[in-house]
């Protein structure tokens, strides 16, 4: 997921989000990894193509179609949806089948 917060957002409500995240990533079981990133600009080419800025990054890691329907089932996953469409400005959201090409 990319997403960018709305701007202003009074610190509680950022605090309330974070701590939303780490329940997610902690107490839901189906959840094998749980990143969260800030976006880096460093100059490639292929940042001037780019149409809209998401200056944060979340990738959660689950084991399979199970897993993911476990995760958005989750009342903690709940809870952290509906922070993140309260505070959201603008965002992607995609669930994806993953495949280790290195580990191939």
């Amino acid at each position: 997921m990319l997403f960018r917060p709305k701007s202003g957002l009074p610190e509680e409500r950022r605090l309330a989000m974070m701590d939303a995240l780490t329940a997610a990533a902690k107490e839901i079981p189906a959840v094998r990894r749980f990143h969260i990133g800030t976006r880096i600009k460093h100059g490639p080419q292929y940042e001037q193509l780019m149409r809209e800025d998401y200056p944060y990054a979340a990738v959660i890691e689950v084991d399979d179609l199970a897993g993911l329907q476990a995760y958005l089932m989750h009342p903690k996953h709940e809870a952290l949806g509906g922070l993140f469409y309260e505070m959201l400005e603008a965002g992607l959201v995609y669930d994806y089948e993953m495949k280790d090409l290195a580990g191939a």
